[in-house]
């Protein structure tokens, strides 16, 4: 026969061991979450820089001046 302590020591044992198993599985969640998330905004980040440097590319590519018989005029 079992004793009362052993018990209770099994049961305190058996609900570590489980809160345990839980508190790691939802540290795992959330890690994860953590890195979508940082990817995401990197990957946001990263779309606006290409968008600015697009922008300023077009911009330094258009003329500068008015064409006036196929001549750019520096007025």
């Amino acid at each position: 026969m079992v004793g009362k302590f052993e018990r209770n020591k099994d049961t305190i044992q058996e609900l570590t061991e489980s809160a345990a198993t839980h508190v790691g599985k939802i540290a795992v969640i959330v890690a994860g979450a953590v890195r979508d998330i940082t990817r995401e905004i990197g990957d946001w980040v990263s779309d606006g820089i290409e968008m600015r440097e697009a922008a300023r590319k077009a911009r330094d590519d258009s003329p500068v001046g008015t064409v006036i018989n196929a001549e750019f005029d520096q007025r």
